[in-house]
């Protein structure tokens, strides 16, 4: 009897070891490709080329380089754009999905809208290069009729923005639409039914009871893709290289200190700008969290 309840208390002490295990890879990689990268940035943007001590000489530089103001406004419009339409549209189309009640169509247009996430940023970038040129496009009678006659001219500085934004929800909206249609789905049924019998329609429902259920899901959103977006690199890196330049190689922040480490040999510059896109992405989400009540409990 002694034995067998040790080995039961043995197995109670770690109710949580299955998924701790699961957890467990995510760490180390966390730590590896997350945590140390940090600390060595941070440790960079505060050091000069001879590891000595720099204090903020390494951000004053950055913020003095004529290409920084312009690169912080490149990257505010083209959030602005992409997370006003993320939003709107990836809520919409959750809501419109939720309410299909025929489920062959519901699950195809799950998968269809599931698959531009399935390509890299690279990938999508690529795809994207060859709709916008106008002499290889399959809607290249939409680029001309909008008076977008070559390539360079499709992708000129002010259209970027959009073009960006595009390219971005294209690639990355479809898994926030099954997201947002999994937490529509685990909204009660009977509270949906007992509205409808209040005789409240489809946008009353969706005004008062879904969306506010849907609060937290779209802060989450929210938060991810802002710090996704101050990120931006690998589309306007690729459509400078595509255009021979008209793009601009220091269009976004990190296209900037890419060109500090690899072009002007400044990796204490380029480690500023980084250590600068975190402080602002963590600020950023502390108020989204602050402000949401996003760990209140429901």
């Amino acid at each position: 009897m002694s034995g067998r309840s040790d080995g039961r208390a043995r197995r109670v002490s770690w109710p949580g070891r299955a998924g701790h295990g699961f957890v467990a890879p995510y760490v180390v990689l966390l730590i590896a490709f997350g945590l140390v990268p940090t600390v060595y940035a941070i440790y960079f943007a505060f050091t000069d080329a001879s590891e000595r001590f720099a204090g903020l000489s390494n951000f004053t530089t950055a913020a003095a380089d004529f290409r920084f103001l312009p690169a912080i406004g490149h990257v505010a419009l083209y959030l602005l754009v992409w997370l006003v339409s993320l939003v709107v549209l990836v809520v919409g189309l959750a809501l419109l999905l939720h309410g299909l009640t025929a489920r062959a169509t519901d699950r195809t247009l799950r998968f269809l809208y599931y698959i531009p996430g399935a390509l890299a940023g690279a990938a999508s970038a690529m795809v994207w290069l060859f709709m916008l040129d106008p002499t290889v496009s399959p809607v290249s009678f939409l680029l001309r009729a909008l008076g977008l006659d070559t390539f360079g001219q499709v992708i000129a500085p002010g259209h970027l923005p959009m073009l960006l934004a595009v390219i971005a929800f294209w690639t990355g909206a479809g898994g926030w639409i099954v997201v947002m249609y999994g937490a529509l789905n685990n909204i009660s049924p009977d509270l949906l039914e007992a509205a409808r019998i209040d005789g409240a329609g489809p946008w009353r429902i969706a005004r008062h009871i879904q969306l506010p259920l849907l609060r937290k899901w779209i802060v989450y959103m929210v938060i991810l893709s802002f710090a996704a977006g101050t990120q931006l690199f690998v589309e306007p890196q690729l459509l400078s290289q595509a255009s021979n330049g008209v793009a601009g190689r220091d269009y976004s922040l990190n296209q900037l200190s890419y060109d500090f480490a690899f072009q002007n040999d400044n990796v204490g510059s380029a480690a500023a700008i980084s250590v600068e896109l975190l402080l602002v992405g963590l600020v950023v989400a502390g108020l989204f969290v602050a402000r949401s009540g996003f760990f209140d409990a429901d």
